[in-house]
C-alpha cells in the first residue's frame, strides 16, 4: 500500500477522533497524525504533526514530548502515595514514613521561609572561617558529603580495565554553567549567558549577605574561578570518549598533580584516611585545580563555595534563593517561563532522594509481572535479530564477529525494578528540616558508593529508580536496563500489536543493545572492561561507518543557527540506527512470514515506523533547543525519527517513497 492510500483513509480517522487528552494512552495514536504531511517529505511531521498540535510547551516547562507526557501520568501516581503517606497515622510502614515526611518536609513553605537562611548558617560560617587554602580540603570534604559540587567530583565507579572491582573516582565539576565550553564560546548568545550568570551570582550573594558594593565584583572574582577550573575540563565530546575518563594512579600521584591541594586531609574527610588509589581523570584537569588554588586568593575561593552552597540548596530554600536559581537556570537556559508546581518539585525530590523507597510503592500500584513477562520474550527476540545482524556483517572479520558475538551473549537485561530493594534504615528524615533532609539524603548516597572502594561489583544494583521514564546499557555492566516507569504507553502496551511495541519499546530495547556496539560501547568488552578487542581493520571499517552518520547529524539544524553536533551524540544516532534495524528484523520474526491484517488503515510494517516515530513526538522551547544541541548527546526527535529512517529501504518500501525524496538519502549510512 502506498502512502497516498493510507493518508486518504487516515483522513476519516482524524475526523471522527476523541480529543487526545480524553484518550486512554495507547502504543500508536492515529489522532497525533498529520494528514496533510507527506511521510516521504518529512515523516516525523507525518506522524507526529497532530501531537505537534495538541501538545504545546506549557508555560511551567521547557518543552513536553512523549516521554514527558508518560513522566506526568507516573508523577501523579507518585504524588497519589506520597500525600497519603504524609498524612502521619500509626500504620504508617518505615517505608511510608521516610517518604511521606520528605515530601511533607518539601510541602512546607511557611516553615522553609520561617527558616529562612538559618540551615545554611553553619556552613557559611566554615566557609567564613577559613584561614588559610590548607583549610580548603577539610571544607571541600564537608561540602562533599552533603552533596554540594564544588571544585570536583568525587565518589566511586568500577574500575574500567578491571569491572569486578569499584575504585575511588574523581573528576571534573564545580562550574556552574552547562558544560566547559559555555565559558570560552565566542558567539553572541554565550556572552549573554555568560552576563546573565555573573548577574545571577551577584544577586545570590547579595541574598546571602554580601553588601551590595561588593556583590558586583565577587560575582566577577566567582566567574573568574569557574572560568579557571574549566579551562583545562573536557568538553561534553571529549567526556564521550572512555579512555579520557581512565586515569587510575596511587593517591600520592594525584597529590602530585595539585600538591596545592591537601589530598590527605581531604581523604581523611571522606572518611578514607588510608586510600591507595584513585581513577583522577582527566589529569590536566586536577594539575589546574593545583595551579589554580595557588594563584587564586583565598577571599575568592571563599565568595565561591558560598555561592556553590546556596546554588545547590536553593530548591529547599526561601523564594528569595530558589526564585533566583529558577530565574537563570530555568528561564534563561531553557525557556521556562513559570515556576512548576511545588508539589511536582517535591515528588521529584523523593523520587531523587529515596528512588526505591518511592520505587517499591509504585510497582505496588503501577507495574505487572505480565509487562515483565512480555519484555523478556521481547528482548530474546531482540537479541537473536543482532546476532544474525552480527553474523551478516560483510565489513567485520571472522576475529571480531567471534568477540562481538561473545559480548552480545553476555549482555544482561534489568526490567521493572530491582530484586533486592535498597535498604534505607539508616538515613534520617525529619519532618519540617527539608533543606536536612536533602543534605542527609545526599551524604547517604555518597556513603554507599564510597563503601563500594576495593569490593566487588553488585551487579544487581540499579542506577535508575522504578518510576523513571527512561532505559540504559551500562557498559561496565555489559547489561540492559528497562524501569517499570517507561514500560507504559506510548512506548509499550500488553493490549497493543507486535507491530506497534516493536516499533516503540522493541526500537528502545534495540537502542539499548546497540549502545554496547557503539563509538564509546565497542571500546568494552563482554566482561565490562575497557579493552580494544577489534582488529586494526575492522576498527577503520566502522570508523569509516560511523563518519558517515557523524557527517549527516551535523548537516541538522537544531535552532538557527546552532546545528546538532554530530560528534557529540553519535552514540545515540548509532544505537537509534541498529535499534530500529534489529526491532524490524525481530518484528519480521516474530510475524514468520504471515502478513499481519491492517489497522487503522495501515499495514504492520507501517505502523512499526509510526510507532517509533511517536516516541520522538516533540515541542520545545528555542532555549532549551540551543542546550540540548550544546550539551546533551541526544539529538532532537524530529531528526531520531527522520534520521533513522531516511537510511532504512524498509521503511521506503513501507511508504512508498522514491529515489529523490527526503526521506531516501543518497548515501545511505548503516553500521549495524
Amino acid at each position: 500500500m502506498t502512502h497516498s492510500v493510507a493518508r486518504t483513509l487516515l483522513v476519516l480517522v482524524f475526523a471522527v477522533a476523541v480529543p487526545a487528552a480524553a484518550q486512554k494512552p495507547v502504543v500508536l495514536d492515529p489522532a497525533f497524525l498529520d494528514p496533510q504531511a507527506d511521510p516521504c517529505q518529512d515523516f516525523y511531521q507525518y506522524a507526529c504533526g497532530g501531537w505537534i498540535r495538541q501538545h504545546p510547551v506549557p508555560a511551567d516547562r521547557a518543552s513536553r514530548s512523549s516521554f514527558s507526557l508518560l513522566q506526568e501520568r507516573n508523577r501523579d501516581i507518585l504524588h497519589d502515595i506520597l500525600e497519603k503517606a504524609a498524612v502521619p497515622s500509626p500504620g504508617r510502614s518505615a517505608i511510608e514514613q521516610k517518604i511521606g515526611d520528605h515530601y511533607a518536609s518539601c510541602m512546607d513553605e511557611k516553615a522553609i521561609e520561617a527558616r529562612g537562611l538559618a540551615p545554611l548558617q553553619e556552613d557559611l560560617r566554615r566557609i567564613a572561617g577559613l584561614q588559610d587554602k590548607a583549610g580548603l580540603a577539610p571544607v571541600i570534604a564537608h561540602l562533599h558529603n552533603q552533596g554540594v559540587n564544588a571544585l570536583f567530583n568525587f565518589g566511586s565507579n568500577q574500575d574500567a580495565k578491571d569491572s569486578s572491582r569499584s575504585v575511588a573516582s574523581a573528576s571534573q565539576g564545580g562550574m556552574g554553567l552547562s558544560s566547559s565550553e559555555a565559558y570560552f564560546a565566542d558567539d553572541p548568545k554565550s556572552a549573554e549567558i555568560r552576563e546573565k550568570y555573573v548577574a545571577y551570582l551577584q544577586k545570590l550573594l547579595e541574598r546571602l549577605g554580601e553588601p551590595a558594593a561588593t556583590a558586583a565584583a565577587g560575582a566577577r572574582k566567582v566567574m573568574a574561578v569557574e572560568t579557571a577550573l574549566a579551562k583545562e575540563a573536557l568538553s561534553p565530546v571529549e567526556r564521550r570518549k572512555p579512555e579520557n575518563r581512565y586515569n587510575l594512579v596511587k593517591a600520592e600521584a594525584l597529590a602530585a598533580l595539585a600538591p596545592s591541594f591537601d589530598w590527605k586531609a581531604y581523604f581523611t574527610g571522606m572518611g578514607l584516611p588510608g586510600l591507595s588509589e584513585i581513577n583522577a581523570a582527566p589529569p590536566a584537569y586536577f594539575r589546574q585545580l593545583g595551579e589554580q588554588i595557588t594563584a587564586i586568593p583565598l577571599d575568592d575561593w571563599k565568595l565561591y563555595l558560598r555561592t556553590r552552597l546556596a546554588t545547590e540548596l536553593a530548591t529547599m530554600l526561601p523564594p528569595a534563593i530558589a526564585d533566583l536559581r529558577f530565574d537563570f537556570f530555568e528561564r534563561t537556559l531553557r525557556g521556562v517561563r513559570e515556576d512548576p508546581p511545588r508539589w511536582e518539585r517535591c515528588v521529584e525530590a523523593v523520587d531523587r532522594d529515596l528512588g526505591e523507597a518511592l520505587g517499591q510503592k509504585y510497582v505496588e500500584v503501577a507495574f505487572g509481572e505480565k509487562s515483565r513477562e512480555r519484555m523478556d520474550e521481547m528482548v530474546v527476540a531482540l537479541r537473536k535479530a543482532l546476532e544474525r545482524d552480527i553474523q551478516e556483517l560483510d565489513w567485520m572479520g571472522p576475529a571480531t564477529q567471534k568477540e562481538a558475538q561473545t559480548k552480545l551473549a553476555r549482555i544482561r537485561p534489568k526490567v521493572g525494578y530491582p530484586k533486592t530493594w535498597r535498604d534505607y534504615s539508616t538515613l534520617q528524615i525529619v519532618r519540617g528540616d527539608a533543606v536536612g533532609n536533602r543534605q542527609r539524603a545526599r551524604a547517604f548516597g555518597l556513603q554507599r558508593r564510597l563503601d563500594k572502594i576495593g569490593k566487588p561489583v553488585d551487579l544487581e544494583e540499579w542506577t535508575m529508580t522504578p518510576p523513571t521514564v527512561n532505559a540504559q546499557y551500562r557498559p561496565p555492566t555489559n547489561e540492559i536496563n528497562f524501569p517499570a516507569g517507561i514500560l507504559r504507553p506510548p512506548f509499550f502496551d500488553l493490549q497493543a500489536d507486535d507491530a506497534a511495541n516493536f516499533g516503540a519499546i522493541g526500537a528502545v530495547i534495540g537502542h539499548e543493545m546497540t549502545h554496547g556496539f557503539d563509538d564509546s560501547g565497542r571500546k568494552f568488552d563482554a566482561a565490562g572492561n575497557l579493552r580494544d578487542w577489534w582488529t586494526p581493520e575492522d576498527a577503520r571499517e566502522f570508523e569509516e561507518r560511523a563518519a558517515c552518520v557523524d557527517r549527516q547529524y551535523s548537516e541538522y539544524v537544531a535552532v538557527d543557527p546552532v546545528k546538532v553536533n554530530g560528534k557529540l551524540t553519535l552514540g545515540e544516532n548509532l544505537a537509534d540506527l541498529g535499534g530500529v534495524r534489529i526491532a524490524y528484523r525481530a518484528l519480521q520474526d516474530t510475524l514468520a512470514g504471515k502478513e499481519a491484517p491492517k489497522r487503522d488503515g495501515f499495514t504492520a510494517d507501517q505502523r512499526f515506523f509510526l510507532a517509533f516515530a511517536q516516541t520522538w513526538c516533540s515541542n520545545a522551547t528555542p532555549e532549551a533547543l540551543r542546550q540540548q544541541a550544546l550539551t546533551n548527546p541526544h539529538s532532537p526527535g524530529r531528526f531520531r525519527a527522520n534520521g533513522v529512517v531516511s537510511n532504512l529501504p524498509e521503511f521506503q518500501r513501507a511508504f512508498g517513497c522514491k529515489a529523490g525524496q527526503p526521506m531516501v538519502r543518497e548515501n545511505v549510512c548503516r553500521v549495524w
